[in-house]
């Protein structure tokens, strides 16, 4: 490739220093050239007492540009011309060339042209097509078209993002409407967003977050780090505009303009415009930008470089989900923010909803799904609490990286079993939701859906507690042990024996004119005076050990209001003493006693991911959760997780503990299983049926013969065929085919929790993931941001309430 050749100005300062006495090397650093070409300018100078551009040898062209342009203008009117045709032109034009040599002219050019004239009646012309540079076209100026982009304050000005073609759009009409823009403010992002005009700036609402840069973009340039394209500045931008305008219309170019940072853009032609950077400072040569150094494409409008413009969304909200993130400020391996996360998710469930909801969307039945954030770390780790410090100051100084992340993100979990920063915990989640959830209404006066929650980790734990301690609809409490009765709802013992499945016990105790208090104070041995058998009796007596040690946990540590002042403890003058009671409820948890806040809105679904709802419960000392239970607030559950999620537990097994059974598979988001796991499953069938055909030849091979009768005697051979005694029938051989069952899906009872339905839905895992589970533990705790199957299940049970349906159901 044939490099741009030098300024003379440069050549003349390279032999001047060559006359100053300065070396190659030297002359090479001063003037930032290689050494070889000043080597070869110092030559030509010596030689020819020159530094111009010497000509070069080789015979000319045979065709001139005036010859070739008329032999492109005869093809181009007549396209039937042939070779022998264009060689006569060219003749009376006084040039005598060769055919072919014409048909290698024409081969620079896209111009149509026949290989030879007797060939028209046999078969079609051969046709031809290459290049046209050499063509005279004219040019019209047409105005470009902006596009708005926005970049973040603390990334400078190397990462810009375009907005939506509709936001653009919208930004574009407000900045065209003449009305001053500092009084301008234009929601964009779907409303999670305001650009304020005047001042260039993109606010967030919802969350905090830092301030970004907005821009009017029509001129670009590709940058250093990444080879993305970064716009010039407003001002500039207009410059460029104006010299390309002049040199469309008056057909000038290889026009020079200097940037404010003295950087030197050159447009050649409407195809090559670049962009140089200055390479050295200026000395006293007086040097000005060159086009030394490494030049840079430059572009003009959005359309013409390679950037991902975002999909505008839905102005329609159908259903708002609030999302609760875990433990730590990082939500996945790249160390991403809740509210990063949450627009990767928000993200995939648009893609999906134009994939699998197309049908309802031409049809404006449905909209779009709002995802927004919930951020509590932020609130536990402020300077406010202290924790951090306090945390800080007891810190071992060795390994300090693993203890920082220690601190910031498994500490959460002991801070939420204190009921101190438990209370914090749920106050900040709570108030947050009911913040966002008012502010939504107010952006959105128009809203009419349904709200819907979600956490990840411990927050799903949080969302649990905090949901099972609403107050219901009819406005009774929340749900509390049934082993204590207030005296207006005081069970009899007719309840308790018929919950005990001991109903043919009541006469006895009626007889003896027992209530449920008498019961109470029974020993073993006064029930064993009763004639009640050992089995029964066992059952009494852990119901009444059982009511016994509520009713000692509710009298030892009874409710206080919270501005009691407590005495501090011994060992400090100025600590506070907080009074816990862990009260084990029937219906289902047990978590410290906390002044549980209580939400706006009354929850449509609550999703858990990776959820360790069922180990808590249990290491709360909840054995079995009653299949009556639900969440006063909230009709339906779901628990997500992913099978090499070491985090994740389930919760059917704690409502159904009789059966043993899998958990409901949610289907791959493109529809059926994933290969593997087809596979696998075809490969286990087929060694049950291989099994299975061996056993039953087995048996038929060990059956022992069936023994022969012995030949009748003369009296039996003289008795008619009626009165012989009847020959039992030999048994049907078993073959394979009558051992095989029709399997038929089991209804399983898993209570009330997802409205009867099933609760516990497991992830398919990808084949890479199925070669080693413990390398990708920790990946599948943090793939539920971006797994396109779980936000197509979020989808599909939203969209189930509108009455709104897939395209085609996924199997």
């Amino acid at each position: 490739m044939k490099t741009k050749q030098l300024s003379q100005d440069i050549r003349k300062r390279v032999v001047a220093l060559h006359k100053a006495g300065e070396g190659y090397k030297k002359i090479s650093k001063a003037l930032t050239l290689h050494v070889s070409t000043v080597r070869s300018i110092v030559v030509k100078w010596k030689t020819h007492h020159t530094t111009e551009t010497l000509p070069r040898s080789g015979r000319p062209p045979k065709l001139c540009s005036q010859v070739r342009r008329k032999l492109v203008e005869d093809v181009t009117l007549q396209p039937l011309s042939t070779l022998k045709d264009l060689q006569n032109s060219a003749s009376m034009m006084g040039v005598h060339v060769h055919t072919s040599t014409i048909s290698r002219s024409l081969h620079r050019d896209p111009i149509y042209y026949m290989t030879s004239p007797d060939k028209l009646e046999t078969s079609p012309p051969i046709l031809y097509q290459v290049s046209t540079e050499t063509m005279e076209t004219t040019m019209y100026y047409e105005v470009v078209v902006p596009h708005w982009f926005y970049a973040r304050t603390q990334d400078g000005g190397g990462s810009w993002k375009p907005f939506s073609k509709e936001d653009s759009d919208i930004l574009e009409a407000a900045f065209c409407s003449g009305v001053n823009p500092n009084s301008i403010v234009v929601p964009v992002c779907g409303g999670r967003y305001d650009v304020y005009l005047g001042s260039r700036r993109r606010l967030s609402v919802y969350w905090d977050e830092e301030d970004s840069i907005v821009q009017r973009c029509t001129w670009f340039y590709k940058g250093d780090k990444d080879s993305k394209y970064v716009p010039y500045p407003e001002n500039f931008s207009e410059i460029l505009e104006d010299a390309f305008m002049t040199a469309v219309t008056r057909n000038e170019w290889k026009k020079r303009l200097e940037s404010p940072s003295r950087d030197l853009i050159i447009l050649h032609n409407p195809k090559l415009m670049v962009h140089y950077q200055p390479t050295g400072i200026v000395d006293e040569w007086g040097a000005t930008p060159s086009e030394q150094g490494r030049p840079r494409t430059v572009k003009r409008g959005v359309e013409n470089i390679s950037v991902e413009i975002p999909q505008g969304e839905p102005p329609q909200i159908d259903h708002l989900v609030f999302m609760v993130h875990g433990i730590g400020p990082a939500c996945d391996l790249q160390f991403r923010s809740i509210v990063q996360c949450v627009n990767d998710f928000r993200l995939v469930s648009l893609n999906l909803l134009h994939a699998h909801f197309k049908k309802s969307l031409d049809e404006e039945q449905i909209g779009r799904v709002e995802f927004l954030p919930v951020d509590w770390h932020s609130a536990l780790h402020a300077d406010a609490t202290g924790v951090d410090n306090d945390i800080q100051r007891i810190t071992l100084p060795s390994i300090s990286r693993l203890r920082q992340f220690t601190n910031e993100t498994i500490l959460d979990l002991f801070f939420y079993n204190s009921p101190t920063y438990c209370q914090t915990i749920a106050n900040t989640v709570c108030g947050e939701m009911n913040r966002i959830y008012r502010l939504f209404l107010e952006r959105n006066p128009e809203f009419k859906g349904r709200i819907s929650v979600t956490g990840h980790s411990l927050g799903s734990l949080i969302l649990f507690d905090l949901l099972t301690n609403q107050v219901d609809p009819e406005g009774n409490a929340p749900l509390k042990t049934k082993g204590l009765e207030s005296p207006a709802n005081k069970r009899t013992l007719k309840d308790v024996m018929n919950e005990l499945e001991l109903e043919d016990f009541i006469d006895v105790f009626e007889r003896e004119k027992m209530d449920i208090d008498a019961l109470a104070l029974c020993s073993e041995k006064d029930l064993e005076n009763l004639a009640i058998p050992l089995g029964p009796r066992k059952k009494i007596v852990h119901y009444i050990k059982h009511r016994r040690h509520l009713q000692d946990t509710n009298l030892t540590a009874p409710e206080s209001p919270p501005n009691d002042d407590l005495k501090p403890p011994p060992l400090t003058s100025d600590a506070t003493l907080n009074i816990v009671n862990y009260e084990c409820f029937d219906v289902g948890i047990g978590q410290a006693r906390i002044d549980y806040p209580q939400l706006n809105f009354h929850p449509e679904i609550f999703f858990a991911w990776g959820s360790p709802i069922g180990m808590f419960l249990t290491v709360r000392g909840l054995k079995r959760l009653d299949p009556q239970y639900q969440f006063p607030t909230c009709k339906r559950f779901f628990n997500i997780y992913h099978p090499f999620d070491p985090v994740a537990y389930r919760l059917e097994p704690m409502v159904l503990k009789e059966e043993e059974f899998e958990p409901m598979l949610i289907p791959h988001h493109k529809g059926r299983k994933r290969m593997h796991l087809e596979l696998k499953e075809g490969l286990t069938r087929m060694g049950t049926d291989i099994l299975g055909s061996l056993r039953v030849a087995w048996q038929t091979f060990t059956r022992p013969p069936v023994p022969t009768l012995p030949p009748p005697t003369v009296e039996a051979a003289e008795l008619p065929v009626s009165e012989l005694a009847p020959v039992p029938e030999a048994a049907p051989a078993v073959t394979s085919d009558d051992i095989i069952v029709k399997e038929e899906p089991v209804q399983l009872d898993v209570g009330m929790l997802n409205g009867g339905q099933r609760f516990d839905y497991v992830l398919q895992e990808k084949p890479i993931e199925s070669f080693n589970e413990y390398l990708f533990a920790l990946q599948s705790h943090l793939c539920y941001w971006t797994s396109e199957d779980t936000a197509l299940l979020f989808l599909k049970e939203i969209y189930q309430t509108m009455d709104a349906s897939m395209d085609q159901p996924l199997q």
